[in-house]
């Protein structure tokens, strides 16, 4: 299999920092760079896009949701019009951070907004994740990982992993080789 068996997908870059030009979002950014040049992407930066605090109304009524207005409609059509789902999303408490949490809570709602078909029309898509950590010990996003790994599972999603790297200050990520190697092949189909 060869780069251009990406022909026709859209990669939707998620970045989950509180902050821009984070070590998470240069990781994510050198993968990316290895995309063929017809490969749709689009990076869009969670916390700039103020989704409204999520409330479980699935025991309210019917179960059903309003659809999405604002920047929660932006996100679930940029959902839905990817192929590739890319969390980019920095360690925070051994897991996603708030803005990415947020996101994936949305998607429960989205399950449940009459004629959208979520959960269906995500089935057999792609998701991956991206994620700078402090430290060494990679099993300290074990819980990252397996929080997407088991919601790729339960929307019947592809999931190809995590890549992950070591840094802490803003721009050590340049410093991990390894990572910067790992990089170049992550998104290889």
């Amino acid at each position: 299999m060869h780069m251009h068996d990406f022909t026709g997908r859209r990669f939707l870059f998620l970045l989950g920092s509180t902050r821009s030009g984070g070590n998470t979002e240069a990781l994510a950014q050198q993968a990316a760079a290895q995309l063929p040049s017809d490969v749709e992407q689009h990076w869009v930066r969670l916390a700039e896009m103020r989704l409204p605090d999520f409330a479980d109304l699935r025991h309210d009524g019917d179960g059903s949701y309003p659809a999405p207005t604002g920047h929660a409609r932006t996100l679930l059509d940029a959902t839905l019009e990817a192929t590739d789902v890319v969390v980019a999303s920095p360690l925070y408490w051994y897991s996603v951070s708030t803005p990415t949490k947020q996101y994936l809570d949305h998607w429960s709602g989205w399950m449940r907004v009459p004629g959208v078909d979520f959960r269906s029309r995500m089935a057999g898509r792609t998701l991956w994740g991206v994620t700078a950590l402090a430290g060494t010990d990679y099993s300290d996003a074990d819980p990252l990982v397996g929080t997407l790994e088991k919601t790729a599972r339960y929307m019947r999603m592809d999931f190809r992993g995590v890549l992950l790297a070591s840094a802490t200050r803003p721009g050590q990520v340049a410093d991990d080789h390894d990572a910067a190697l790992r990089a170049k092949t992550f998104f290889t189909p």
